[in-house]
Order: C-alpha cells, then structure tokens, then sequence
C-alpha cells in the first residue's frame, strides 16, 4: 500500500458566515491522479488552499506527508490556481529562473524543452502572451517539479478542447510518478481518462470517494454519468469558494 500523503479530520472554513468547509474528511494515498470533483460554489478551492497553506482552517486537523502546512509542506507541492498570478512585466525566462532559484526540485531543461515544443518565446513578457499561453505557461512551471504534491485547480477549465488535450497530456507526461495529482474541475467527461480515484465534493463535505475503476465495474457507468446523477439530486447553494 501507498504511503498516506493527504489527511483532513474535520475541517471547518468559513468566510463570514459562508461555510465552505464543514467538517470535510480525506484521506489521500501517493502515486495516483485524483479528481475532486464537485459543482460551483462546493468548496474545492478552498480545500486546495488550505492544503496549500494559503487558508487556515478554524477547526480540524491538515495533514501532508505527515506535517501540518508550513515551510516543508510548500517544498513538496506544486500549486496551479485557478487565476493567473504573475506580474505582467516578468518574461517567461524570469519565471524560471525565479522558479529555479525558489524550488530545489524545479527542472528547467524541462520547462525550456515543453516551452519550445509548444513555439513558446521564452523571452516575451507575461503581458504580451494571450489567455490560452499564459495558462500554458503556468502549467509549464508547475509540472516541471519533481513535487509530491501537485494541486491543480480548474486547469482546463478557461481553455479551447485542443489546448485542454496538451494540458492533460503535460500532467500525464511530465508529474513525479510517486507522488499525487489532485486535480479540481466539473469538467468531469474531459479529465475522466487521466483519473485514478474520485473525490465527490458537496456543500464543503466529501460525499464519494472511490477509485475510477471500481465506479465502472460496480455502478456500469462512467465518473461523468455518475457524477451528473449524484449532483442532479442534490441541493446546493451555488456561489465560488
């Protein structure tokens, strides 16, 4: 069996008086490609940046690689938000280096060699790349680390079905084979083929979590037509945590 790389007992996050986590429960072993999947508004981003560090949580406990968020926890995670981060000014070349000199695990010859695949100018600024580039680029940085942990929010959600193709087949090709992907989408029947394991998130609960394989063999349908059923009948609020 798989080391445990992720636990969450019970962790509460609000904002305000929106709860975005409410008791949500997790386990998550290394080596695999997970979706967490949920509509709009079920708390993944959330989750992702508590498990990042970027969020506390007022109750519950986080657990990576056997420590809480923190100095340790971010070297071996590789984060992708869902919004673009880089100041426009910095060309693609300043990222890696900023990368190379941030992450001891950062293979540049890497990031170089899929920027030219892709006809990539590494010597243009951030600002003057368009929306599908930028993403790519993004993409790029985060999945040229040898990381344990690579969290992935929305990363095919703002892009053409040509570009989402590339993108799966970079996380395929490019992530360290023993550590784990948790990808976040509802974009279910696009990333379905990558997917080891599922993780249903509603109103800030894990309410599924089952191998890809096993939904197939015992439910005869696929993660997308489960998916749209399991979340036909079930209320949620809406809203973007």
């Amino acid at each position: 069996m798989n080391q445990m790389l992720i636990q969450c007992q019970n962790v509460w996050k609000s904002y305000g008086r929106k709860e975005a986590l409410r008791g949500l429960n997790l386990t998550l072993e290394g080596g695999k490609i997970v979706g967490l999947l949920g509509p709009n508004g079920s708390g993944k981003t959330t989750l992702i940046k508590v498990l990042n560090g970027l969020l506390q949580p007022e109750q519950g406990l986080v657990v990576i690689d056997g420590e809480g968020p923190g100095i340790y926890t971010k070297s071996i995670i590789s984060y992708l938000p869902d919004k673009p981060y880089f100041s426009g000014w910095m060309r693609v070349r300043d990222l890696f280096e900023l990368f190379e000199d941030f992450y001891e695990d950062f293979d540049r010859a890497r990031a170089e060699q899929m920027c030219k695949a892709l006809q990539i100018d590494i010597q243009l600024r951030m600002k003057h790349l368009s929306k599908g580039t930028k993403e790519k680029v993004q993409l790029i940085l985060v999945m040229s680390r040898r990381a344990k942990l690579y969290l992935l929010d929305e990363p095919i959600a703002g892009v053409d079905p040509a570009a989402r193709d590339y993108i799966l087949s970079t996380i395929l090709n490019n992530y360290n084979p023993e550590g784990t992907v948790l990808i976040s989408t509802h974009l279910i029947s696009d990333i379905e083929r990558v997917l080891d394991e599922v993780v249903f998130i509603q109103n800030g609960q894990v309410i599924r979590q089952e191998l890809v394989d096993d939904i197939r063999e015992k439910e005869g349908k696929s993660v997308d037509e489960l998916f749209r059923e399991v979340f036909r009948t079930i209320p949620y609020g809406g809203g973007a945590w």
